[in-house]
């Protein structure tokens, strides 16, 4: 990122700070309806358009360090398997033998012995999904093992992150994050390392949830003793992408305001002026959002449990360190993170309850909420406009403000 880059961004965000009004082609937004938080029928519909249709975060390569190490994932309604192959490739299947269904593992995580054993029946795979092995191979006839491989999901990575879809169709993942993926790069994401993971229940419908990190309109109500007393949500400024990506970048209210708790750090070089003067939070669709710093970066993935129910993981990464252990402030980083967290995660079950209302008919957003109106509309886009209930739709308005990738 080079200076004409940071110049034109803080030129942006003064301009933001400056306005009493939003701009002069913004037309106020249609009310996104409550019922696309809990009518059945359009939960399906999301159900089955977005979550199986989506590029979506699978692990970390540090989790996968050698052959035949796996972590399972079952973040869909499908449980898959994520393994590091013979050649290193790192591929993904469906926890699912061919035989009758049995799962091929049962753990979280581990290390095959040279491949897969169903513990049902014990069919046996290599590696690369191969069907290798069948028990009293000869009671089933003319068995051709190379139509019985295990069914693989694409994966893809941008560095050493990992990326799952189940549509065989969808376009390439670094086709599909666009300028997420080009700016991503300033991160070396060839040698960025996994520090730790943790996952949060959260008593509340997952947009209801997701939406919270897409604006900073909250900052002075819910975060008024944590983040609302160093960020300027006053100058926070959006930029929309296709796909319906987005950023957001809050300015600190004091220019030369450092965070106390990563002063040493191991830092990613090429972004450390802009990411310590600006909160950089991006949104990979459909629920990743990433508010990225100049010492590490954590993942928040939204999903989806019920239609009252949801899981946030909580991933954190950090620049190559080199050889040795970890900085020594790295567990107070996240305890710190973890405190803004939780003021989000106890309001959650309130704002479920209070919107189950009938005193709720949907949601009035502001100009600066609009990433929450570009997610409803990609979203609509994906389901098919046509199928949705014209009571639950929202009306197409963000079109001229999405930048195009250059």
């Amino acid at each position: 990122m080079n200076q004409a880059h940071f110049d034109r961004v803080f030129a942006g965000l003064d301009l933001q700070r400056a306005h009493q009004t939003p701009p002069g082609d913004f037309e106020p937004l249609p009310i996104i309806p409550a019922g696309r938080y809990a009518d059945a029928r359009f939960l399906q519909l999301e159900k089955e358009r977005l979550w199986g249709r989506s590029w979506l975060y699978g692990c970390h390569s540090d989790q996968l360090p050698e052959p035949g190490s796996f972590v399972t994932w079952e973040r869909s309604d499908c449980p898959v398997v994520i393994v590091r192959c013979g050649d290193r490739r790192i591929r993904a299947f469906y926890n699912t033998c061919q035989h009758r269904g049995g799962p091929l593992v049962r753990e979280t995580s581990g290390q095959l012995k040279g491949g897969f054993t169903c513990a049902f029946h014990g069919w046996r795979y290599d590696l690369e999904g191969r069907l290798v092995g069948v028990r009293d191979r000869e009671n089933f006839g003319g068995l051709d093992f190379a139509c019985h491989s295990l069914q693989e999901i694409r994966c893809e990575s941008l560095g050493n992150w990992v990326f799952l879809n189940e549509d065989p169709n969808a376009e390439q993942l670094l086709d599909y994050l666009g300028p997420v993926a080009d700016q991503w790069r300033h991160f070396d994401p060839d040698t960025i390392r996994h520090i730790a993971s943790s996952s949060h229940f959260v008593e509340c419908n997952c947009k209801m949830m997701l939406e919270a990190f897409l604006e900073v309109y909250h900052l002075q109500t819910v975060h008024a003793d944590t983040a609302g007393r160093f960020l300027d949500y006053r100058a926070s400024r959006n930029i929309l992408w296709r796909n319906g990506h987005s950023l957001m970048l809050t300015p600190n209210r004091d220019p030369d305001w450092v965070d106390p708790g990563t002063r040493g750090m191991p830092r990613f070089p090429a972004v450390g002026e802009f990411a310590d003067r600006v909160n950089v939070s991006y949104n990979v669709y459909p629920n990743l959002v990433t508010p990225i710093a100049s010492t590490g970066i954590p993942f928040l993935v939204f999903w989806p449990l019920s239609e009252t129910s949801m899981q946030v993981d909580c991933h954190w990464f950090s620049p190559d360190w080199g050889d040795g252990e970890r900085h020594e402030l790295w567990d107070t980083r996240i305890q710190n993170f973890e405190r803004i967290l939780k003021e989000d995660l106890e309001i959650a079950p309130y704002l479920q309850k209070s919107a189950a209302s009938t005193a709720f008919d949907g949601c009035r957003l502001s100009y600066q909420e609009r990433r929450i109106y570009h997610w409803h509309e990609e979203l609509d886009s994906r389901i098919g406009r046509d199928e949705i209930p014209k009571s639950l739709s929202v009306t197409p308005r963000m079109e001229k403000f999405i930048e195009r990738r250059v």
